[in-house]
């Protein structure tokens, strides 16, 4: 009995533990869950003090109010002194671009008046070329690219062959006509030089028939129109030591000693230098001031063909200068060591004008020498040539060529004149021994 009482004193404390256990960890719980509720109510607290606490912050705004007040003051002066400033600024700023834009206008309108000036002299350009005193251009000359050189080969007339096999004959072309060309007095015209910006466009005609016309042809030029106005004649000399041809405004008188003599061409032994004059007075039979003596108006020269090589002749035309009123400048030599070959040799070119042959293109294709000739020449010949100054190679000042056996074009223009032309073509027809 004992050991049983003593035992349930055990088992009665061990119960007592675990329900002192529960007991604990039920306050502590419960001790939790107030601690929550706690926090709670202190978060749902803070925001209403918060609201309390702002309109104690307006007062003290209130308080420091009319400090902030005087700020905004001179905040707004100096504001205005700033607008004040930037609107002197833009009215500055506005003045001087009115004044950029006045400077800028000025400077179009000199510029336009100096495009428009610079057109001008480029218009005048091909008569102050040959003038004595004029205005003279820039003489370096714009190089041609290769393009140009291509656009002629293609464009020229002259080397193209007909096309092997049948096919439909083509038409010819027909040339441009020559612009109206009127005179009264043909002696003064065929003297006087081409009118500035006109091409006076004739055809030469060869005429070898009859018994001695196969060594001394006859050569006519006329208008290329469709009157055919007759301009000069020309033929060779037959008991002269040199070749020596006479030039007459009428086709059936050709003598020396007629009226309608008008001028010459006389050649050196070679036939490689050409001197043209007119039909005035030999120099020991003219008065002494040399008033009524003859005046030459043109020299040619072919350079030689030392080696002996195939190719186009080189040719170089001297000329008289003009005047600024458009008139030749007349050139009187007592003698020919002061005649126009013997300056050009010596390099005395004052008023003197120096043209040359344009240099032809070599084309591939056809394996010829090319030039462009604008429809004007249809046939390929060694005579066929432009000549033109070097300063500005695109002025046509001559050109001359084939388009039948007997029939060439011959085209000229200011500073020219009909006589000058004609004695330049025949020059090409004299046999070169020296020069093919």
């Amino acid at each position: 009995m004992e050991s049983e009482w003593r035992l349930l004193p055990k088992c009665h404390l061990s119960f007592n533990l675990m329900r002192s256990v529960k007991l604990i960890q039920h306050n502590r719980a419960s001790d939790g869950e107030k601690v929550t509720k706690k926090k709670l109510q202190k978060e749902k607290e803070s925001p209403e003090k918060e609201s309390i606490k702002k309109p104690k912050s307006a007062t003290k705004k209130k308080k420091t109010g009319s400090s902030d007040d005087d700020d905004e003051e001179e905040d707004k002066v100096v504001q205005k002194k700033t607008k004040k400033k930037s609107s002197k600024e833009n009215a500055d700023g506005k003045d001087k671009e009115k004044e950029k834009d006045k400077k800028t206008k000025s400077k179009d309108v000199k510029e336009d008046t100096d495009a428009k000036s610079k057109s001008k002299a480029k218009k005048k350009e091909p008569a102050s070329m040959f003038q004595i005193n004029g205005d003279k251009p820039d003489t370096k000359s714009k190089k041609k690219g290769p393009a140009k050189e291509e656009s002629e080969e293609s464009e020229s007339e002259v080397t193209q062959k007909k096309k092997k096999g049948k096919g439909k004959k083509t038409k010819k072309e027909e040339r441009a006509p020559s612009p109206p060309v009127e005179f009264d007095n043909l002696e003064e015209f065929v003297l006087q030089p081409a009118p500035q910006g006109v091409t006076v466009k004739c055809r030469m005609t060869r005429d070898k028939r009859g018994m001695d016309r196969g060594l001394y042809p006859t050569y006519y030029l006329h208008l290329d129109n469709d009157k055919k106005v007759f301009l000069l004649a020309g033929r060779k000399r037959k008991k002269s030591t040199t070749s020596n041809y006479l030039i007459s405004i009428d086709p059936t008188d050709l003598s020396r000693g007629g009226e309608n003599f008008i001028g010459k061409l006389r050649s050196n032994l070679m036939g490689t230098k050409f001197t043209v004059f007119d039909n005035a007075l030999h120099p020991d039979r003219s008065l002494p001031d040399m008033s009524n003596a003859r005046q030459e108006l043109a020299a040619i020269i072919y350079e030689t063909n030392v080696l002996g090589m195939k190719g186009p002749r080189r040719m170089i035309v001297v000329v008289p200068g003009m005047t600024k009123d458009g008139e030749r400048v007349p050139i009187r030599p007592r003698s020919d060591n002061d005649g126009l070959l013997a300056k050009h040799q010596n390099r005395n070119m004052e008023n003197l004008i120096e043209l040359r042959n344009k240099t032809p293109v070599w084309n591939e294709e056809t394996a010829s020498h090319v030039l462009n000739f604008n429809g004007r020449v249809t046939q390929a010949s060694i005579k066929n040539f432009q000549i033109v100054h070097n300063k500005d190679p695109d002025y046509i000042v001559m050109q001359f060529g084939r388009v039948a056996d007997d029939a060439f074009t011959l085209d000229y223009r200011y500073p020219l004149c009909a006589v000058q032309a004609f004695a330049i073509a025949l020059s090409s027809f004299d046999g070169k021994i020296a020069c093919e």
